[in-house]
């Protein structure tokens, strides 16, 4: 496989039970096989270590702006896209293998911006809640109230309509 930054064939790199492509002696940079940079994302998975330390050629540019081909997958433009809410490393991700590559010390910078998947977990959540926490908090009063008056509705007409089609009182209605 070539690098998709620099065009320098990669290198296998067994780090525990992962074999990961690197681009040692070129930009440094490191293609993940789809899952297998989970295993090395948080500062306390140890072996992630070895592969912090990737030689650079220095005579090697790379153009941070150009969108880059998948090495695995012929024809295939990668999607940039941020690693976390933190929105402090963007990553390249193949849409057809999920595969991810990672620029010279961007893995360094994902292992330190959370120390767990769990804190990274939370931290989306709280992101989430504060982009979309106030307008569903007021579709969840919409739908509330919405059920309310339907059930009002029903009740007016309880003497007239037999009671499984009263919402609530059957299994198979939408309310």
């Amino acid at each position: 496989m070539k690098c998709p930054a620099c065009g320098t064939r990669l290198t296998e790199m067994v780090v525990g039970d992962v074999v990961v492509d690197v681009c040692q002696g070129g930009c440094g940079g490191i293609w993940f096989d789809n899952w297998e940079l989970k295993k090395f994302d948080e500062p306390h998975e140890h072996l992630g270590e070895q592969l912090l330390d990737i030689d650079i050629a220095p005579n090697i540019k790379v153009d941070y702006s150009k969108r880059r081909q998948c090495p695995k997958c012929a024809g295939v433009t990668m999607m940039r896209h941020f690693f976390s809410v933190k929105r402090e490393v963007e990553v390249d991700e193949c849409a057809a293998c999920a595969g991810i590559w990672l620029d010279a010390g961007e893995l360094k910078r994902i292992r330190s911006e959370f120390n767990t998947e769990e804190e990274r977990r939370q931290a989306a959540q709280e992101y989430f809640e504060e982009i979309f926490g106030k307008e569903l908090d007021r579709m969840r009063r919409e739908s509330q109230e919405k059920l309310e008056r339907a059930r009002r509705i029903a009740h007016i007409f309880r003497f007239i309509c037999p009671s499984y089609y009263i919402p609530g009182k059957q299994d198979w209605g939408a309310f």
